[in-house]
């Protein structure tokens, strides 16, 4: 990628980050600008685009729970929101058309109703970006975010079957029997090591899943998701996950940037696309009406709905299959490229205030849950617990056993991932599941017998927003919380967190003083 690419991508993310908005949105402004200043792309950022969504894939299915997709709320919410809204878009672009609105009047039916279907798509890289900067793709509403996500890229593998007539090969069948491939696939990344060969291997396994999807003529994307779902199990897992993370949100930038690069628009194409965003709240009223429906509890259905109410650049794909067969014009592509980036700019920006709006109305919210809501989302009471460990990662899970084998039962442990809670409750201990953001999770736990909470998670933003969560419910305790880096210290301190623990110096003086105890050394001794 030459420089100038460099170059723009970070001065005007950087720009953006200064105003603390998230840098995705100075790299779509920056493919624009440099398209509009004429520089040319280059083969090798549409490259870096594709690996990004490749290896973006992947990690998804590393962090999916294949029963997920199963559940009524995941296939039914999108398979009915898909129908409704195409139906309903398809019908508003039809009334546009009738009063000769510019490039609406030369639609039929037809292509009212693909526009409608391309559109009815939420974006993967979007959403994604969003739940792994808000440390949320382990929550409830962020893992029923991605089944969705997931079943929108079945029905869109199905669609470009029926638009293209490329039906997959009958080796496809073949695809199947990877299930049987899957303890070679454990023992590869089980032997990679921990060094450079682990991301090595990331790679591998997400562009070969790629290539033989694509070899027998089905979708190379859904390969290196499904390549990641059949490691999700795995013990190294996770770690492989962090090992990637790096080079993904890299590639990504190549995918951001080359969305300016559809075309150079004019005022009235933007005008046209701003017509399309004003339908993004109807967007969001249809998942947030459809998950209620389905028993989701107000604040895990207007989560989710607001993560999915953008437009995906799969929308691009299907305006290229319409211009190609002359169902649409060329000035479409520009038309939808625009309001594909309105749309991340709208979620991003918006997604950023949920949880506190949440708070201010979170009453009115709830007024329209169901009465019987699913057995997954009741909340469990720690019963006779003096301290809870909220997080239970590799930090969490040490400060639990180390609490456990001092104080036994009297300590409990809280995560927002269903998987890690269950190891736990396998081994007989304490735990339960919840996402500690959850102000209603806080409204119905009795607090007032918990003297501490240890916050053992990786975002401050997080530890942040539940001591504000323990604090609105009058919890009378001690707060404990890590930091990385030592700029977070202050921000945790001023935030209520009582105590701070900075995670590098408090392993150094920990590993130095079992050390010493190795020798009996006076000091340890003393200690």
């Amino acid at each position: 990628m030459d420089f100038i690419w460099i170059l723009f991508a970070f001065v005007c993310g950087y720009t953006l980050r200064l105003i603390e908005m998230p840098p995705l949105i100075g790299y779509l402004f920056a493919g624009f600008f440099l398209h509009f200043i004429g520089v040319e792309p280059v083969d090798s950022l549409q490259t870096l685009a594709d690996l990004g969504i490749t290896l973006m894939l992947f990690t998804i299915g590393l962090k999916l729970n294949v029963k997920d997709l199963l559940k009524t709320e995941v296939w039914a919410s999108t398979l009915s929101h898909m129908t409704l809204w195409t139906l309903l878009a398809g019908s508003a672009f039809l009334l546009l058309a009738t009063l000769s609105i510019p490039y609406f009047s030369d639609l039929d039916l037809k292509s009212a109703a693909l526009i409608g279907f391309a559109l009815s798509f939420s974006s993967t890289v979007c959403i994604v970006k969003l739940l792994e900067e808000s440390g949320e793709m382990k929550t409830r509403h962020g893992q029923l975010a991605i089944g969705v996500l997931v079943m929108q890229d079945i029905v869109a593998v199905l669609f470009l079957v029926a638009a293209t007539g490329k039906i997959p090969s009958i080796w496809a069948l073949g695809l199947f029997g990877l299930v049987f491939v899957r303890p070679l696939l454990n023992h590869l990344l089980m032997r990679a090591g921990h060094g450079e060969l682990l991301p090595l291997a990331g790679f591998f396994l997400a562009l070969g899943g790629y290539e033989l999807f694509n070899l027998v003529g089905v979708k190379g994307d859904l390969g290196a998701l499904v390549f990641g779902m059949l490691l999700s199990t795995h013990p190294k897992a996770g770690e492989l996950t962090k090992s990637l993370l790096s080079f993904k949100d890299l590639f990504l930038i190549g995918f951001f940037l080359s969305i300016g690069f559809t075309a150079l628009p004019d005022w009235s194409m933007l005008g046209m696309a701003a017509i399309l965003a004003v339908l993004i709240p109807l967007k969001y009223i249809m998942f947030f009406g459809i998950f209620t429906r389905l028993n989701l509890r107000g604040r895990t259905s207007y989560l989710c709905a607001l993560a999915l109410s953008n437009f995906s650049e799969f929308g691009l794909i299907v305006a290229y299959l319409c211009v190609d067969s002359g169902w649409l014009s060329k000035e479409w592509l520009v038309i939808l490229a625009l309001a594909v980036s309105l749309s991340f700019i709208l979620t991003s920006v918006i997604y950023r205030s949920a949880h506190s709006f949440y708070l201010r109305h979170k009453e009115k919210i709830k007024s329209y849950e169901s009465d019987t809501p699913l057995p997954s989302d009741i909340f469990v009471q720690p019963k006779d617990s003096e301290i809870l460990v909220i997080g239970l990662g590799r930090v969490g899970k040490g400060a639990f056993n180390a609490l456990h084998s001092i104080v036994g039962d009297k300590v409990w442990g809280m995560d927002a991932d269903r998987n890690r809670i269950q190891k736990f409750q396998d081994k007989g201990l304490h735990v339960f599941y919840g996402d500690g953001e959850d102000a209603d999770l806080w409204c119905n736990m009795d607090v007032k017998n918990i003297k501490l909470v240890l916050l053992a998670l990786p975002s401050i933003e997080d530890s942040l927003n539940i001591a504000e969560q323990l604090h609105s419910a009058n919890y009378p305790g001690e707060i404990a919380a890590i930091a990385r880096f030592p700029d977070e210290h202050k921000q945790l301190v001023d935030g209520g967190i009582h105590t701070v623990f900075n995670f590098y110096t408090e392993a150094g003086f920990g590993f130095a003083e079992e050390s010493l105890q190795l020798i009996n050394h006076p000091k340890a001794a003393a200690e």
